[in-house]
């Protein structure tokens, strides 16, 4: 099954949900106009159906050539990479002073989603090399931008994030990694690295590392820890101290070399220092949040694609017979009602996820291109805030989704030869890395819930309840109990937002960890329904000034489908913050049996 990108609902989404319209008309990015934006995102559209989506089976089941420290990528990887860089795309949000088009976070997103949903093995490269081009332009010095930024921007270098080690996963505290200051302002970079994506391959002449590692005399814990680049090839042209000592045999994602890198075999790879000394997880965090809403973009993408093959397959498969079907013989499988409920459920989730990711980046470029401070503040809180959801609800509902695809298409899900199965396979690293879904999820009600002493998080309550209010005003019966549903939903994020509110302040931190992840849920709920509705009273709108577009009526079924039979689910996981959490930290009896 061959994947088409949805470019009229990315755009639809930009426009009505994300709020692209109104950045256009305010002249946040100078001279770009909307018939410029459709033509990129329909060639991206072209090179993503018609040249990376060929590649996802055949480098599945192909896989990767490890030999003494040489990486080789499947079959058409290196020639695809090439007309990728060529055209531009890595090049599309990178600074314009070092050959970047200077394009919108937002436009952006939506490329990546595409690259992801055609091949996610092939989407993580540039997924890396863009989080470094941010991380150096805003952290490196002038000599290391001169040096290294423009071959980055333009995808002739790639980049990687260099923080997981064998004792340390998620907890950087206990990184080991040395940097030893040398006499001419460089450094020695000794140890291991692992889980590093993309850290030896053949697609690119020059990999950039970027390295977390701590100085001689540095404090203990994150506040000693420093960042550094390290090239695998040195400005003369020699190869640096470091080298691929193996690649990790995956559950999904065959095609994308993920790595155990070694520093310093020979007395030390050479590095360069970015940002301040023992301020490196400051400049890291710039590359990580980056890469926080590319991965939920990803988890998008996955659920995109699954969701195109599902439908295709339901469509095709006959199976039984449906109530009411009149055609002869078997009915195809999409005609019974558990199948359209799957389905929808895959098309709904989906919907909301992209919705949210979109409503983070416009948040990003708002902060970045406000023209004034306080405008600048409130999108960073903003984009602070949604930040952890985008990355873990667009993750968590890219496996829902993918294995629901399974599922769709029954036995036949289960064997390989469909690629329904790559699907959830490539799918469930997303909530895994760039920091566990559970981490998103601590970050959220621990450091993003108390931004400006919560009014960030009420802010955001505000505007849902005003897009649930316009929804009362102007929804036609085809909307059904979409508002009623909608409102019980946010309501009840508002009363678990209280209560996370007091419990992390005060003297039941435990409470309000143990019921982070639900709160995550509870919060994409109300503000993924919320959203489809904009987009909803946005299609009924059009229709109703006399716009055709059979896409319009179907917007509106989907945010009444979310409405009814997702969004319900917000009290239970009310409930669940406030008043079923708390047992967790108690529960210690339930797991010793």
């Amino acid at each position: 099954m061959t994947y088409r990108a949805p470019v009229a609902e990315m755009v639809f989404t930009m426009r009505h949900v994300a709020g692209f319209d109104r950045a256009l008309a305010e002249g946040l990015h100078g001279d770009l106009s909307l018939d410029l934006v459709e033509t990129i995102l329909d060639e991206a559209g072209k090179f993503a159906n018609d040249e990376l989506a060929p590649l996802n089976r055949p480098a599945d089941l192909e896989g990767l050539r490890f030999n003494d420290g040489v990486v080789e990528t499947p079959r058409g990887f290196k020639e695809a990479y090439r007309a990728w860089t060529e055209a531009g795309w890595n090049a599309l949000p990178g600074p314009v002073k070092y050959g970047g088009q200077g394009l919108p976070t937002l436009l952006n997103s939506a490329c990546v989603e595409m690259w992801n949903s055609a091949c996610m093995s092939f989407g993580l490269a540039p997924l890396l090399t863009m989080g470094g081009v941010e991380a150096l332009a805003q952290h490196g010095s002038e000599e290391l931008k001169e040096r290294y930024l423009a071959k980055v921007v333009a995808g002739d270098w790639t980049a990687t994030m260099n923080l997981t080690e064998p004792q340390a996963g998620s907890d950087l505290n206990a990184l080991r990694s040395r940097a030893e200051p040398a006499d001419d302002g460089s450094y020695r970079i000794t140890g291991q690295k692992i889980f590093i994506t993309y850290g030896e391959h053949d697609m690119a002449e020059n990999i950039v590392h970027l390295v977390l590692a701590r100085l001689p005399d540095a404090p203990p814990g994150t506040r000693g820890i420093s960042l550094f680049l390290v090239p695998k090839v040195l400005p003369d042209g020699t190869r640096n101290d470091l080298r691929c000592h193996s690649i990790e045999h995956k559950l999904g994602i065959h095609a994308s070399p993920t790595c155990t890198m070694v520093y310093g075999d020979n007395g030390g790879a050479t590095g360069w220092l970015i940002g301040e000394e023992n301020r490196g997880l400051a400049c890291m965090f710039t590359m990580m949040n980056n890469a926080r809403l590319a991965v939920g973009l990803q988890g998008v993408a996955i659920a995109e694609r699954a969701y195109q093959q599902a439908l295709s397959y339901a469509r095709e498969r006959r199976q039984g017979r449906a109530p009411g079907y009149a055609g002869e013989g078997m009915s195809p499988i999409v005609e019974h009602a558990d199948v359209k409920r799957m389905l929808l459920t895959m098309k709904a989730l989906t919907a909301a996820a992209r919705a949210i990711c979109y409503l983070t980046a416009e948040a990003i470029d708002r902060a970045e291109r406000a023209p004034d401070d306080g405008a600048r503040r409130i999108a960073q809180e903003r984009a602070s805030l949604l930040t952890p959801v985008a990355k873990a609800f667009s993750t968590d509902i890219g496996v829902e989704v993918a294995s629901l695809g399974v599922q769709v298409h029954g036995g036949m899900g289960f064997i390989e030869e469909t690629g329904a199965a790559q699907h959830l396979r490539d799918a469930r690293i997303n909530p895994i890395y760039e920091g566990t879904n559970g981490i998103q999820a601590i970050d959220l009600t621990m450091r993003k819930l108390p931004l400006s002493g919560g009014e960030a998080v009420r802010r955001q309550i505000a505007a849902m309840r005003r897009t649930l209010q316009r929804l009362v005003r102007d929804a036609t019966p085809a909307f059904g109990l979409a508002g009623a549903r909608l409102r019980d939903a946010v309501e009840s994020l508002d009363r678990a937002t209280s209560f996370m509110l007091r419990a992390a302040s005060g003297n039941r931190p435990d409470a309000a960890l143990a019921g982070a992840t639900p709160y995550l849920r509870l919060f994409a709920l109300a503000q993924g329904g919320t959203a489809l509705a904009e987009a909803a009273l946005a299609a009924s709108a059009a229709a109703a000034s006399g716009d055709s577009d059979p896409r319009h009526p179907a917007r509106i079924a989907l945010c009444r489908f979310f409405a009814e039979n997702i969004a319900t689910g917000a009290r239970g996981l009310e409930e669940t913050v406030i008043s079923g959490a708390g047992f967790v930290e108690d529960a210690a009896l339930a797991l010793a049996s």
